[in-house]
């Protein structure tokens, strides 16, 4: 029996609207397309962690609306159990994101509902916590929410990947050496590191800031170079497929959902970034962010193509 994922984390609606350029400011471009696609960092990952063969549970909020009905019914068809889910008194979280014709993104996010994935509610599904293995969270909810939950998942000797998105500029000091796995893009790990660089050499010096402060493990996906891992064994680029990008949205969230994924079989740090990067390389040929999430025998086919 494959061990239990837990994911905390947000879910929004995703407004994605495509244009040929993005706007500077000042500026008014025409949208070609609008498109309501189900997303949030938390949500995208539980799908991807779902379709991809993980045995997954959600805790979030939404709101008494449309948008969190569908969220939950969308979750639900992916195969994660979305029991405990919060209905607020918020409105469910909202995403607006701009898509230009090279795929690229800008997003500008509504936290709504997420703002209610507060501690007692967490206390209120603690057997969540008791029951699984992984514990998987990003930076959309209420800081204190998260803490609570890395504290919670350490007591009870779980698995945590903290996945800083958006990225704060810091982390409270005690926090670093409870986490198992942080996963920062490479502009979430410079504004946690506090430093500027755009080259290996400064996303390795970047990471070991980090490691310092008792992270154990850093994974820093790095776009269409793969990624970059970094612990006491040293630095390791992981090449990732080379594709046509169409949009990189949920690209990073199908990337910690499948990494999740393979560490719950039992595949070694090196088996689940190939198997994360073969994932992520197929999300970035669709648009949306749930709707662009491989499932697991496309992802498998990926890998066999590639050689693995």
């Amino acid at each position: 029996m494959d061990k239990k994922i837990l994911i905390v984390g947000s879910l929004n609606m995703d407004m994605v609207i495509e244009m040929e350029h993005m706007p500077i400011t000042g500026e008014t471009v025409l949208g070609s397309t609008l498109t309501y696609i189900p997303g949030g960092k938390g949500a995208n990952q539980a799908c991807a962690a779902a379709r991809l063969g993980g045995n997954v549970k959600m805790l979030g909020c939404v709101g008494k609306d449309e948008f969190g009905e569908l969220q939950k019914k969308n979750l639900y068809d992916c195969g994660v159990d979305t029991f405990d889910i919060r209905s607020g008194t918020k409105c469910t979280g909202m995403a607006s994101i701009y898509v230009d014709k090279h795929g690229n993104n800008s997003i500008v996010v509504v936290a709504g509902a997420n703002q209610e994935c507060d501690i007692s509610y967490l206390k209120e599904c603690d057997t969540a916590f008791q029951e699984c293995d992984y514990v998987i969270l990003q930076m959309e909810i209420p800081y204190e929410s998260i803490f609570y939950a890395i504290n919670r998942a350490k007591e009870l000797g779980k698995t945590i990947i903290l996945n800083p998105a958006p990225a704060p500029r810091e982390l409270p000091d005690d926090i670093y050496s409870k986490i198992d796995y942080i996963t920062p893009n490479e502009a979430e790990l410079m504004t946690l590191c506090g430093g500027i660089g755009h080259t290996k050499d400064d996303f390795i010096k970047g990471a070991e800031k980090l490691l310092q402060k008792g992270v154990k493990n850093v994974l820093v996906t790095i776009g269409e170079k793969g990624a970059l891992l970094v612990n006491a064994d040293g630095a390791k680029v992981f090449p990732t497929r080379k594709v046509d990008s169409v949009d990189t949205t949920a690209a990073g969230d199908c990337f910690n959902g499948a990494f999740v994924v393979a560490l719950s079989e039992g595949k070694s740090q090196k088996q689940a970034v190939i198997f994360a990067n073969a994932a992520s390389s197929i999300t970035v040929t669709r648009n949306g962010a749930q709707t662009s999430i491989p499932g697991r025998k496309e992802t498998d086919e990926v890998l066999e193509d590639w050689g693995y």
